[in-house]
């Protein structure tokens, strides 16, 4: 039987938060920076102040807009026959799109990311059993930071079969990334009747709605791909210290973003996400590895059910520099929760500081950490096979297990088998070169680098979406802060 879901908050408390959110949604509101979306607010019903681009909104149109966003939704990668069921059971693992940095694999010195870099990282996860999708994962240095996003979806279409992810970057460029995975996919009708992009909208904390976010928003709403609504608050600086009262205005972002997604597009599939925690209050700077925000990421995941609602959140996050016992600490603090929490999507394998900076081999590293905190989660199955009573009566106090046929059919299935964690004598462990954990982590990387297939991309489709690359090349700063300015 599955274990009962970690829950850090009682259904009254679950309760009280969910009162609170509303009482600010309707009292204090948000800024809501677009006038479309502002236009938008009014239609519905909400109450705008067009002086303060302020919206209010009232909890009737909020309950409306959780009932007409789906409980579930599928993803699928570009292999339509790789799906992803969100809103269910099942905990899925993902990269993360916000890394900067990279820890070289030969060399272990911090770098500045490159194209090549967000390349190996898409062919990486293509060959990981538990890491099913990423977003971009690495934002390259070495090219124009007008043209990452359109590069980005070549690179994946060429080196990854899993699903992909963007955020949301205004007017052109999520229109841009729209009709680029339409392209990679066979078409529009088909990238909305099946789904390969994960897109992301995060609220600016406190309570805001921004410009940039919500021109992606309606994009993403328009093309029917699933939006990650994600609060990046911080419990001291940008929210209340309290976990309690982030939680609060942390719930009043999310579901404002989702009554706009609804009323702008009715059924358009959302996810409850959260990339919350505390600040460092000797520093000021993000704590991304406190253990707080473990807690914070378990009780997302019941409000997100409390809502019906899908749930992605970060896990895994550290503030270490370097893969060092900090790393290691902070990381199972904070990914054992939402994963025992049944959060949907938990995203940020591979990173460290505060999910600024990459190293492939802890993104293979956290290939095997998912394995084995997915087996924690899935409990201990009871019935008449697991029990072997017939069999502890046959072998009983004179005979050992190791031969027998159950034991065959059924450790697999039991037993965590770990690639990269030797389990060897220390005189075995010796013989076959003392190698450490990471020293395999490395070995593992260049292994599936080395044995990667680029993926079987139609030549026609290939030439159309380099033609798009070509032409978002040709672009000026000034053409995307045009399209801004329309409004």
């Amino acid at each position: 039987m599955k274990p009962a879901y970690f829950e850090v908050l009682s259904p009254e408390e679950v309760a009280q938060i969910d009162a609170a959110s509303m009482e600010i949604l309707e009292t204090v509101g948000l800024r809501v920076d677009l006038k479309k979306a502002r236009d938008a607010f009014r239609e519905a019903g909400a109450r705008v102040d067009e002086a303060a681009h302020s919206v209010r909104i009232p909890e009737g149109l909020v309950r409306w807009a959780t009932e007409q966003a789906p409980s579930r939704f599928a993803i699928y990668g570009a292999d339509p026959d790789y799906r992803l069921e969100a809103g269910g059971e099942q905990t899925y693992f993902t990269g993360l799109g916000a890394v900067v940095n990279v820890i070289d694999t030969e060399t272990d010195e911090l770098r500045p990311a490159t194209l090549d870099d967000l390349r190996d990282h898409l062919r990486l996860v293509d060959g990981l059993p538990h890491i099913s999708a990423t977003p971009i994962g690495i934002w390259p240095s070495d090219i124009p930071m007008t043209t990452i996003h359109s590069e980005a979806i070549l690179t994946w279409a060429q080196n990854c079969r899993k699903p992909f992810g963007m955020g949301a970057y205004g007017v052109l460029a999520s229109q841009d990334m729209m009709k680029m995975m339409a392209i990679a996919v066979g078409g529009r009708e088909e990238m909305q009747a099946r789904p390969r992009f994960f897109a992301g909208c995060s609220p600016v904390s406190p309570l805001q709605m921004a410009k940039l976010q919500l021109e992606g928003l309606f994009q993403f709403a328009e093309y029917r791909q699933p939006v990650v609504i994600g609060p990046e608050a911080m419990a001291g600086a940008t929210a209340p210290a309290t976990l309690a009262g982030l939680l609060a205005q942390h719930n009043a972002e999310v579901l404002a973003h989702v009554t706009l997604a609804q009323i702008v597009s009715l059924g358009t599939p959302v996810a409850y996400g959260c990339a919350s925690t505390i600040a460092d209050m000797a520093t000021g700077n993000v704590a991304q590895g406190a253990v707080e925000a473990g807690l914070i990421t378990a009780a997302t995941a019941q409000l997100a059910r409390h809502y019906g609602l899908p749930s992605r959140t970060l896990g895994g996050t550290t503030d270490a520099k370097t893969i060092d016992l900090q790393c290691a600490l902070e990381r199972v603090a904070t990914l054992a929760p939402p994963v025992l929490a049944g959060v949907n999507f938990v995203v940020s394998a591979g990173t460290l500081e505060s999910v600024s900076t990459e190293s492939h081999a802890l993104l293979v590293l956290d290939d095997e950490i998912a394995g084995m905190l997915l087996r924690l989660a899935r409990g201990i199955e009871v019935n008449e096979n697991t029990l072997a009573l017939d069999l502890i009566k046959q072998v009983g106090w004179e005979g050992n297990y190791l031969a027998e046929r159950h034991t065959a059919q059924n450790f697999r299935r039991e037993h965590f088998l770990p690639k990269l964690m030797p389990r060897d004598v220390r005189q075995t462990w010796e013989q076959k070169g003392a190698k450490t954990t990471l020293d395999l982590a490395r070995e593992r990387v260049r292994a599936i680098l080395a044995k990667h297939e680029r993926c079987p991309l139609d030549p026609a489709l290939e030439k159309e979406l380099q033609a798009y690359v070509a032409m978002v090349q040709g672009r000026t700063v000034a053409d995307y802060y045009a399209a801004e300015w329309e409004d």
